[in-house]
């Protein structure tokens, strides 16, 4: 088979980009500014909601990033992995619905940490599967191709959003606009999952049956598996690593049309600029996948990582709305690649029989535990009343992040 025509399993599991990337766009581009026309509405600052924003986005995580390892050896047994998927995915989508439902700005707040929770959870046992659906030499492949469709996917129902927000059919105010929006991105994560939920199977698992003292077994067993972290300089170098840069990442997907806002940027540029973000990912996924064999996984990473300094340290300077749309573009061209990769390159360090329980301390040090970079933000901008030196925090991460994984030692090395 080319390496680069997909399974039809490969393809399901793959879809579920596309389903869940809906709420990551909207929660990027349209959730904070309605979060914070409720709070300003209540009576706080821009500054205020913008700290309360970052310590929702904290919570919702850190929840997650605690469960995360005990879930995932939970899910490693055979037939498991499949049912926790389904219920957080589920109460994920259910949470979004209930967003819609609500004026008040403290329950919007608190649905949203819950949704973040549950889309959280659910996408820990999704990145597992990928050790399910597909073999290590077209990993790296098949992990951006599920990035690059939903950049794409997800433009579909964010325009559709969009026009029911600005364009007032049916003489819906902007309020009654983005509520239908959520409802219509809910209902989005669900259809595109089906695919997943009928196709894809747990492939390796441990074969025994759960023992009666269950919870006693799993702590058990994450000890030793903590130990074989830390006694695998390749995985636990690339966990801490990856702990600092993809919280980086994150923070920027999460934050950035908050920082948009405080700084002046009109709410339509901050949309049609991170639509713009979406559109660009989507071929720069892909080429990036493709010059893999010509520059190793590492190498791109680490660009990437390069690239996020930068734009933390530009948007410090941030005064234009074309100056926002060029970080916007900087940020398409290596957001989607930095996580598709660093999926797929924990993915062939560990032991396929136990991927869900790895892929659960690959959540709690990186990918969903988003606490310190929304927290630096957060303090940061509530002690000078600047959100740009709370961008300007964040860098501190991307640093850190690539000075660690410089020493991780390349795949199939023994150093590098």
């Amino acid at each position: 088979m080319s390496r680069f025509k997909l399974t039809r399993e490969e393809r399901s599991w793959a879809l579920y980009d596309v389903a869940n990337s809906a709420y990551i766009l909207l929660l990027t581009a349209v959730i904070p500014i309605y979060v914070k026309s409720l709070g300003e509405a209540a009576g706080y600052t821009a500054a205020e909601t913008t700290s309360h924003w970052g310590l929702v986005q904290s919570l919702g995580t850190f929840f997650v990033a605690l469960l995360a390892p005990l879930l995932g050896a939970l899910a490693d047994y055979r037939g498991r992995k499949k049912k926790l998927f389904t219920l957080f995915f589920l109460l994920g989508a259910g949470s979004l619905t209930l967003m819609a439902f609500t004026g008040s700005y403290l329950a919007l707040l608190a649905f949203n940490t819950v949704c973040a929770f549950c889309y959280a959870g659910a996408n820990n046992f999704y990145d597992a599967f990928l050790i399910d659906v597909t073999s290590d030499e077209r990993m790296d492949y098949v992990s951006s191709f599920g990035y690059a469709i939903g950049y794409i996917g997800s433009c579909i129902p964010f325009v559709v959003c969009i026009a029911v927000i600005f364009l007032h059919p049916f003489g819906w105010d902007t309020g009654t606009g983005v509520r239908v929006s959520l409802v219509i991105t809910a209902l989005w994560w669900f259809l595109f999952s089906l695919p997943m939920l009928r196709r894809v199977r747990q492939r390796y698992a441990l074969e025994e049956a759960p023992p009666a003292h269950l919870m006693r077994t799993v702590l058990k067993r994450l000890g030793g598996t903590i130990r074989s972290i830390a006694a695998d300089r390749r995985i636990g170098l690339f966990l801490l690593a990856y702990f600092f840069y993809i919280d980086g990442v994150d923070t920027i997907i999460r934050m950035s049309t908050s920082f948009g806002y405080d700084v002046g940027i009109d709410e339509t540029q901050l949309v049609l600029a991170l639509l713009v973000t979406q559109i660009v990912a989507f071929p720069a996924v892909l080429l990036f996948a493709r010059l893999i064999k010509r520059f190793q996984a590492k190498r791109i990473i680490l660009f990437s990582i390069l690239v996020y300094i930068g734009i933390c340290l530009f948007g410090f300077f941030l005064q234009h709305a074309w100056q926002f749309w060029v970080l916007a573009i900087c940020v398409g061209l290596v957001q989607g690649t930095i996580q598709a990769l660093s999926r797929s390159y924990f993915g062939q360090l560990v032991p396929k029989e136990k991927n869900s329980e790895y892929f659960g301390f690959y959540n709690i040090l990186g990918k969903y535990a988003t606490i310190l970079g929304p927290l630096l933000m957060s303090v940061f901008t509530a002690l000078t009343g600047s959100s740009r030196y709370g961008v300007l925090s964040v860098a501190l991460l991307f640093l850190i992040g690539f000075f660690l994984f410089r020493r991780v030692p390349s795949i199939g090395r023994l150093d590098s």
